[in-house]
C-alpha cells in the first residue's frame, strides 16, 4: 500500500554526491511532500535589492531536498517521478547578473520582485501579465561517478534541466545510476520561458508533492518526460509574437532572437530594456525552427500575446 511522506525545508544539500546518506527511504508508489526553498536558499528576500546579488554566496545556491532512497531501484532501472501538486509561495524574484545568462554582459545588475498572491498570474507592470505555470527546475538522481559536483549543469542523471513543462500531471523518467536512485529536487519556478535566458526564472519557495515509481530494466541513457496535454496551453489562445536569429551558430542565433525581442518590447510596448529581458526569461520560448539548411540555422523567440492586457 502506498504511503505519503514529508521532507522539511532544512533537509537540503548543495552538490550532487552519490555518497550522501538518504534523508528518507520509500517504497515505489509512495508520494513525498516537500517544503522547498528558493534557489538562493534565503539569501535573496523580499527586501533585497540589485546590490545584494553581488553578495550571494554561490556555494549556497541550489539547495536540493533529499536525497530520497527508493527501495528496489538499481542501475539499469528508471525512476518515474510524477508531479502531483505544486503550490508557490506568494513571493518570487527574477534577476539579471552581468556574468550569467544569455546576454548578461550587456546589462547591469537588476532584481525584480513578483507578487504571486493571485495564484494563477502575476504582473510585470500594469498591462503586462505573466501566467503562472509552476515547476521544479531541478530533479535528478545520484550521478554515476564518485565525487561532489555542482548542481548546474544537468547531465544524464537529470539535474538542473529547467524543463518548464514538468508541471502538475507530468512525469519525468530518470535513468538510475546508484542503488536506491537517491533522488533530489529543488530550484522552484512559478513561471519560465523555454531558455530561461537571464539564468533566472520566477524563483520562489514552493510546496511540492511527487509520486515515485520504478521501471525495471529500462536502460535509459538520458531523461525522458511526458506531459498530460498541449505545451503551454494556457498562454497560446491569443497567438504569439516572434523574432528570429539566423546564422551558423545556434547560441548566437538565440542571442540575436532575444536581442530583437527586447528591441520590439522596448520600442512597441514601452518596457525598459531590463523589464524586457526579465520578460524574455520568464515568458519567451526559444525554438529551433530548423537545423537542415546548411550553413545557417534558425532560432525563433516566441512571446505569447496574452501577456499584454487589452
Amino acid at each position: 500500500m502506498s504511503r505519503e511522506h514529508t521532507i522539511a525545508r532544512e533537509r537540503v544539500h548543495f552538490r550532487w554526491d552519490r555518497s550522501l546518506p538518504p534523508v528518507l527511504e520509500i517504497e515505489p508508489g509512495d508520494t513525498v511532500a516537500y517544503d522547498l526553498e528558493e534557489v538562493s536558499a534565503g539569501q535573496i528576500t523580499p527586501r533585497s535589492t540589485a546590490a545584494d546579488l553581488a553578495r550571494v554566496d554561490m556555494d549556497r545556491v541550489y539547495p536540493l531536498a533529499g536525497p530520497v532512497y527508493v527501495k528496489g531501484a538499481r542501475p539499469s532501472d528508471a525512476l518515474a517521478v510524477t508531479v502531483v501538486d505544486l503550490i508557490p509561495d506568494p513571493w518570487g524574484w527574477t534577476s539579471i547578473s552581468p556574468d550569467l545568462g544569455l546576454l548578461g554582459s550587456e546589462f547591469a545588475p537588476y532584481l525584480h520582485h513578483w507578487d504571486l498572491a493571485a495564484g494563477d498570474h502575476t504582473m510585470l507592470k500594469p498591462g503586462v501579465r505573466v501566467l503562472l505555470e509552476p515547476f521544479c527546475g531541478t530533479m535528478g538522481v545520484a550521478p554515476a561517478s564518485e565525487g561532489r559536483f555542482p548542481v548546474m549543469p544537468p547531465g544524464p542523471f537529470g539535474g538542473n534541466m529547467d524543463i518548464r513543462h514538468l508541471t502538475v500531471g507530468s512525469t519525468v523518467v530518470l535513468p538510475v545510476w546508484a542503488d536506491g536512485a537517491l533522488f533530489s529536487v529543488g530550484d522552484c519556478h512559478a513561471a519560465q520561458g523555454d531558455g530561461e535566458v537571464s539564468v533566472s526564472a520566477i524563483e520562489c519557495p514552493m510546496r511540492a508533492a511527487l509520486r515515485f515509481d520504478l521501471r525495471p530494466n529500462a536502460r535509459l541513457t538520458s531523461p525522458r518526460f511526458m506531459t498530460p496535454g498541449p505545451l503551454a496551453a494556457r498562454a497560446a489562445h491569443s497567438g504569439y509574437y516572434a523574432t528570429t536569429g539566423i546564422g551558423p551558430d545556434l547560441m548566437e542565433g538565440a542571442r540575436a532572437a532575444i536581442r530583437d525581442m527586447i528591441r520590439m518590447l522596448t520600442e512597441e510596448h514601452g518596457l525598459t530594456r531590463e523589464e524586457a529581458y526579465v520578460l524574455c526569461s520568464v515568458a519567451v520560448d526559444l525554438k529551433i525552427s530548423e537545423v537542415v539548411d546548411h550553413p545557417n540555422w534558425v532560432v525563433s523567440a516566441c512571446l505569447p500575446r496574452a501577456v499584454f492586457l487589452a
